[in-house]
């Protein structure tokens, strides 16, 4: 049985359906990583080179303020996901939530973190549709194929 659990998260459906499978699955004594990637902005916000064009300066302010508000819109919704885990029987000590800059592509970042030990990853599924998803491909058909060291479960 697993010991240590990555559920990759974002704030949609899915993620919360990946959080209650866990909740209602596991055995409480367990390890579990709430895992976010985010674009990470910082660089953009802190731009003041010369090239920069008029309409962007213009709207960098109001382009660094939304992904402030996304960060706060994640954190919220891990900690109502840390919640729903905690009022599961879930020891509050052992819920951990990581919100992480984007690296090298969210599928490959989810990857990485699970090299960390983990037993098993939770993920939700988009739900493209068979065409977008046939040439785009999805961050959980992209995880199966990264990640070797750990059971995935991907929640519909």
């Amino acid at each position: 049985m697993a010991k240590k659990i990555l559920i990759a998260f974002d704030e949609s459906e899915n993620a919360f359906r990946g959080v209650e499978y866990v909740a209602n699955t596991f055995k409480t004594d367990i390890e579990i990583t709430l895992f976010g990637v985010i674009l990470d902005t910082a660089d953009i916000c802190q731009m003041q080179s010369k090239e920069l064009s008029p309409y962007f300066k213009s709207q960098q302010t109001a382009f660094c303020a939304i992904e402030e508000k996304k960060k706060e819109v994640l954190a919220k919704a891990m900690k109502k996901a840390k919640n729903t885990l905690v009022e599961a029987g879930f020891n509050e000590s052992k819920i951990i939530t990581r919100i992480v800059p984007k690296k090298s592509g969210v599928a490959r970042d989810i990857a990485n973190e699970s090299k960390e030990g983990y037993d098993s990853i939770v993920i939700g599924r988009r739900g493209l549709s068979g065409i977008k998803e046939m040439f785009l491909g999805s961050v959980s058909q992209k995880v199966i194929s990264l990640a070797k060291d750990a059971s995935i479960c991907i929640i519909n």
